[in-house]
């Protein structure tokens, strides 16, 4: 029997065993809701290291800046994870819906859209992404201490914090640090299916109006879309922050690292996040181009018959001039020509733009205090306020 298409407002990312799981332990809560999912993969994990760890008599080994990296993937990036895909899944819903209510996809595209739904929603649903993820995952920590990862927390080197504690060292290697890797591989996926997704739309028949209020003929939702990545840029962003911080504390590295380290999270969100918007590119490009031919040629004929009206000589049966809708439909078509020249051919505002690099940025402050001291930092703060 053949599956049917799902409907529009039924599109989701989310599915695989885990989520399964997730649904039956009763930690997903309407289908999307996975943050309690999120914190029990974190919270679970990071309290069997804890409790090995007061065992071993290293709790305050444990909580050392050296090895913050442990908490930050455990308690902050892997509930920021699921955090991210509550607050996404519902959005790219209501996204396609938006596309066929407001007839960017025309009826006889449809179809074609449902095909490509009911495509995703068997990938998503499959075993195998989540099985190759983990693969991926046990691989690569295997594989980690060979490719000289920063942080004493990334990869096992008996030189560093994190292995020489016996037990909870091995504990956090072996099953923590692989299970982060194991859901960021498993977002990386969802990000690749996401942008296929994207990919196949844009080939479809789409009604792109050059006039569209949001500056790009009516995909302007996909921002709303990609403002929601934001808890996932602030867990890579935190992981990243965390292992400079680990560096820094060690002496492996100065302060000036940050810069570096900044701009590679800046370049990873911009090729993760901002890339998949540039698939629509070619068709916002072709819609301007479009848009401003069809309008210009119009605006010729009407102002053509406008001058010919108004300001032509011998017409004594010309209508009043005080009354008219000529004039204020000459400064419409004008207002729509200016929309067009200002029409967006990727759907990204600065606004987006900004909030990317805020997100990026807020981790990265706290290791202004491995630099300035508290102190010495409120003391500038009030001198630069009162002057003295």
């Amino acid at each position: 029997m053949m599956e049917e298409p799902r409907r529009p407002d039924d599109f989701s990312l989310l599915g695989g065993p885990l989520h399964r799981l997730g649904r039956r332990l009763g930690l997903v809560r309407g289908g999307t809701r996975t943050l309690a999912l999120g914190l029990a993969l974190g919270l679970i994990p990071w309290s069997i290291l804890m409790l090995l760890a007061l065992v071993e008599g290293a709790g305050q080994q444990v909580i050392s800046p050296a090895v913050i990296g442990v908490h930050a993937r455990l308690l902050l990036a892997i509930p920021l994870f699921f955090l991210c895909e509550s607050l996404l899944d519902p959005r790219l819903a209501t996204l396609v819906r938006t596309l066929v209510d407001s007839g960017v996809v025309p009826p006889h595209a449809r179809p074609a859209l449902e095909a490509e739904i009911a495509r995703i929603r068997r990938w998503k649903d499959s075993w195998v992404p989540d099985a190759a993820s983990l693969l991926a995952a046990v691989v690569f920590s295997v594989f980690a201490a060979q490719l000289h990862i920063s942080g004493t927390t990334a990869s096992y080197d008996p030189t560093r914090a994190a292995t020489e504690m016996a037990m909870a060292g091995q504990w956090y290697l072996i099953v923590c640090l692989t299970l982060f890797r194991f859901l960021m591989i498993r977002w990386l996926w969802r990000l690749g299916l996401w942008c296929f997704f994207l990919w196949r739309v844009s080939r479809l028949d789409l009604r792109l109006v050059p006039t569209h209020p949001d500056q790009t003929a009516g995909l302007g939702y996909l921002e709303v879309v990609h403002a929601h990545f934001t808890p996932l840029i602030l867990a890579l962003s935190v992981v990243q922050a965390a292992m400079l911080a680990e560096e820094i504390s060690t002496g492996l590295a100065n302060f000036e690292a940050v810069y570096p380290a900044f701009a590679l999270v800046l370049v990873a969100v911009a090729v993760l996040f901002l890339g998949p918007l540039f698939i629509f590119m070619p068709r916002l490009w072709a819609c301007r181009v479009q848009g401003l031919s069809d309008y210009m040629v119009f605006g010729s004929r009407y102002v053509n018959g406008f001058n010919s009206k108004w300001l032509g000589r011998g017409e004594p049966d010309r209508e009043p001039l005080l009354g008219t809708s000529d004039l204020q439909s000459l400064a419409d078509l004008g207002n729509s020509i200016s929309v067009v020249r200002e029409m967006r051919i990727v759907p990204i505002s600065l606004l987006l733009l900004k909030d990317y690099a805020l997100t990026a940025l807020l981790p990265f402050l706290p290791l202004l205090l491995l630099k300035y001291p508290v102190a010495e930092l409120t003391q500038r703060f009030f001198a630069r306020l009162t002057g003295l």
